[in-house]
């Protein structure tokens, strides 16, 4: 069981076809900045899908935390320490694409949430 665990997206609408333009979460940026940082005591940060981990990113560049992405390749499983002492957790985006297709199973999605409770749990 995890607990402690919070969820929010990247964008605040489900737009044509699931695919945000990069306006569209830059309008929802000021959103998340704000979810982001009234939680005080994370640890692990779960990124669900390229738009998630990107959007995060975003997230620290403008904070002045990371100076860019290039270091922090997208892939699933993917496991980042960053320098204000959270992980970053990458994985596929749990969408019907992703999960009838089998890019994601079950199995990977649970593995992936058992990492951050390990690493919650540190």
């Amino acid at each position: 069981m995890l607990t402690g665990l919070y969820i929010t997206a990247a964008a605040r609408c489900a737009p044509p076809d699931n695919k945000p333009l990069p306006g569209e979460l830059a309008n929802c940026a000021p959103y998340l900045k704000r979810e982001l940082e009234g939680l005080k005591k994370v640890r692990v940060i779960v990124a669900l899908g390229r738009i998630g981990f990107d959007a995060y990113l975003n997230y620290l560049i403008r904070r002045k935390f990371i100076a860019s992405k290039r270091v922090y390749e997208f892939r699933h499983g993917a496991e980042y320490g960053l320098p204000d002492g959270r992980v970053l957790l990458a994985s596929y985006h749990p969408s019907n694409q992703n999960t009838q297709t089998g890019k994601l199973t079950k199995e990977m999605f649970r593995a992936i949430f058992q990492r951050a409770r390990e690493l919650a749990d540190k």
